[in-house]
């Protein structure tokens, strides 16, 4: 029994990738810690960051009840660092970021792909962008819902890299 519970009680750190780490990237960290309630901690960082978190992005991860002490637009140089948190998964959340060449992983993490689109490239009144915010974050909101389902502690690496692909290949 004590073998099971050690298992059961591993918290698994999953780093998103955009390239600007404003908005997308921002709103799964977020999502992926608070919903999972300590199972797995979400990190965030962006190719080519733009050094600020959107506003309306902001809104969204406050509305979820993330600490906004721990926002911030970084560079995922960061996280390929001997000293940064070993990531068990990593998940581009744009089409962007997927195409790039990214850093050596230390510990061969699973990797996959959930494209979104971009809310901050919406443009229009504070309303029309907040709706594309909103949008955007129930999408994730369903896909975190999935990836969260999954019996991590169960399954294979490979079984774990399929299914959260199949996560990121699922209509939203």
């Amino acid at each position: 029994m004590r073998k099971e519970m050690a298992v059961t009680d591993k918290t698994y750190n999953v780093l998103f990738l955009c390239t600007g780490n404003s908005a997308r990237s921002i709103m799964a960290e977020a999502l992926v810690t608070v919903m999972s309630k300590g199972r797995f901690h979400g990190y965030s960082a962006g190719s080519k960051p733009g050094g600020k978190v959107n506003p309306f992005a902001i809104e969204k991860v406050e509305e979820a009840g993330y600490p906004l002490e721990n926002l911030r637009s970084k560079n995922w140089d960061e996280f390929a660092r001997p000293d940064a948190p070993h990531m068990d998964f990593i998940i581009t959340v744009c089409d962007n970021a997927a195409g790039e060449v990214c850093p050596i992983w230390p510990g061969h993490p699973t990797t996959a792909h959930w494209s979104f689109e971009d809310p901050a490239a919406v443009e229009g009144s504070d309303e029309e962008k907040r709706a594309a915010f909103n949008k955007i974050f129930k999408q994730i909101m369903v896909r975190v819902n999935a990836f969260l389902a999954l019996p991590i502690d169960k399954l294979e690496k490979h079984a774990i890299h399929q299914e959260i692909r199949k996560i990121g290949a699922a209509p939203v």
